[in-house]
């Protein structure tokens, strides 16, 4: 038995069901080990596609995500994908490999523990074999516990090495995990907290994925009715109050206008679960005039550079929010009226009027044939760039079916995203939207996903462009050469990878060709050639377009 042997054995008693790969000299040997033990290895092409498909799948799992890559420029290959974990707060644990110790010289050696932590993940060197069952235990324990990335680099003669440890596994990490209950909020913070809700006329609960995880949705459904409230996510929870009049959706730069207005009135903001960064407070413009009370396990003042919140309420959400029903009185319902449902029913995210070139589609446009097109049983994945904002406004998707991972502001994630979005539900059609600048920096995952057999449709906005930086380029006054690209046929380039692929250039073709693409199944790209005159209002706030 080799080394590579039992760590694949330790990983595989880890409860690995799914893993991204990408092969090399320092992963080779354990990754097909790890296939050998059944579990289900995604081969993809290149490694920070590995790391965030991990991504997605922790996401929609719940459990931590794993992910292997080889040593050196396999490890440094992943450093936009680390970052964008921490700030997300999803648990993976990535096994990298490391040069070989026995080499006086190794052209892919590299110091890589500098690399990992500077991203605010963890870093572990095993260098004692000996050891490596329970330090694989113990980073599935740190990423689960701290919610982060785990990095293990082992150097790969170690792993080749006779296996001459114990025989016996340590207990996995779920088994000395510590069973705890919700956290009940405390009879005088709920004193506090009632007393603060009382006081305020105009109340938005806005939940965040600290609402999801802790299934509060209800609660703070019953809170907004008996405190006239009305309801509002934030990005990553859109579609939790997907059914409910009084839904605002997004709260931030995303927010549709009515929801700005609503905002705009408000004087208190109560922050379920929120981490309440900055793009979810539109960098304190969206609700200037109230107060925030937060409501969670780990309650914070300061948040990315600003004061985030102004009163506490330490408890888990679901707990949090029930008692805080409790103690209040229900008042009569104004702002939740039958004109404020009205409003929000027929809310356009932004009425702005655009001229739109023959034979390009305004986006908004496009969205509004998709949203009434697409099965509500479809998964959804929003990709991030400038062609996000659009696709967040379906409001009638639930959470549960639309991803949305925005951290670090990278683009070229979303076909990871999808990927490990399929992987986590298997048997589920998942729907990317995407944009061509972000298709394009990973379209070779095109052929992972046709290779695995993934049921994957990408909806492309084919813009010709990076939208965001052309519509700040233009707003300067300046040339925007620098990122416009043309417009490359991405159905044929999606046929070629032996995959579907189909130009739209009538959106009233899109109900027959997705009942077509429901009967089929299987994978294709879907170019939308759209106007590049189009911003979206979070642009046009930030860069007003006095250069257009």
């Amino acid at each position: 038995m080799k080394t590579f042997d039992v760590i694949a054995k330790s990983v595989a008693q880890e409860g690995v069901r799914d893993c991204f790969a990408l092969l090399g000299d320092a992963n080779m040997n354990f990754a097909t080990r790890l296939a050998g033990a059944g579990t289900r290895m995604i081969y993809v092409r290149h490694e920070h596609c590995a790391v965030a498909a991990a991504m997605a799948y922790a996401r929609k799992t719940g459990e931590t995500g794993f992910a292997t890559v080889t040593c050196g420029p396999g490890l440094t290959q992943v450093m936009t994908a680390l970052p964008a974990a921490v700030r997300a707060r999803l648990p993976l644990v990535v096994l990298a490999g490391e040069a070989p110790l026995k080499s006086g010289w190794y052209n892919q050696a590299i110091d890589q523990a500098p690399f990992v932590t500077a991203t605010g993940a963890a870093y572990h060197s095993l260098h004692w074999p000996d050891r490596m069952p329970v330090a694989i235990r113990d980073a599935f324990a740190q990423a689960a516990r701290e919610r982060r990335p785990v990095v293990l680099g082992i150097p790969f003669d170690l792993q080749n090495r006779d296996w001459t440890g114990a025989g016996d596994l340590p207990p996995p990490s779920s088994e000395i995990a510590p069973i705890v209950s919700p956290m009940p909020p405390h009879p005088d913070d709920i004193a506090r907290a009632a007393a603060l809700v009382s006081g305020a006329k105009r109340i938005v609960v806005m939940a965040g994925m600290g609402a999801v995880e802790a299934e509060a949705g209800a609660a703070c459904r019953m809170l907004a009715e008996k405190t006239d409230a009305l309801l509002a996510t934030t990005l990553p929870a859109r579609g939790l109050f997907h059914d409910d009049p009084f839904n605002l959706n997004v709260a931030g730069g995303f927010s549709h206008e009515v929801a700005r207005d609503c905002f705009a009135e408000a004087d208190l903001v109560i922050a379920v679960g929120c981490s309440l960064a900055r793009h979810n407070a539109d960098g304190g413009t969206l609700w200037p005039k109230a107060r925030v009370l937060q409501i969670d396990t780990d309650p914070i003042s300061l948040s990315q550079g600003r004061v985030a919140a102004d009163a506490h309420l330490r408890a888990d959400a679901k707990l949090g929010v029930e008692a805080l029903c409790v103690a209040l009185a229900a008042r009569p319902a104004e702002w939740r009226s039958d004109e404020m449902a009205e409003r929000i029913a027929t809310a356009s995210p932004d009425s702005t009027a655009f001229e739109i070139e023959p034979g390009l589609h305004d986006p908004r446009a496009v969205v509004a044939a998709l949203d009434a097109a697409l099965p509500r049983d479809w998964q959804m994945v929003n990709s991030s760039g400038h062609c996000s904002f659009f696709f967040a406004h379906m409001p009638a998707r639930p959470q549960e079916k639309f991803l949305t991972i925005r951290e670090f502001g990278a683009i070229g994630n979303g076909i990871s995203f999808a990927m490990g979005t399929a992987v986590a539900c298997r048997g589920d059609t998942v729907v990317l939207f995407d944009g061509d600048g972000s298709l394009l920096m990973h379209i070779q995952e095109l052929e992972t996903i046709a290779r695995h057999g993934l049921n994957i449709l990408t909806i492309v906005m084919n813009d010709g462009a990076y939208g965001s930086e052309i519509h700040k380029l233009r707003a300067e006054g300046l040339s925007d050469e620098g990122a416009v690209f043309g417009r490359p046929d991405l159905a044929a380039v999606a046929r070629g990878f032996g995959m579907g692929g189909e130009t739209i250039t009538d959106l009233a073709a899109i109900p027959d060709l997705v009942e077509k693409f429901a009967q089929t199944g299987g994978a294709a790209v879907w170019d939308v050639p759209v106007s590049d005159k189009v911003y979206s209002p979070l642009i046009a706030r930030a860069h007003p377009p006095k250069g257009h």
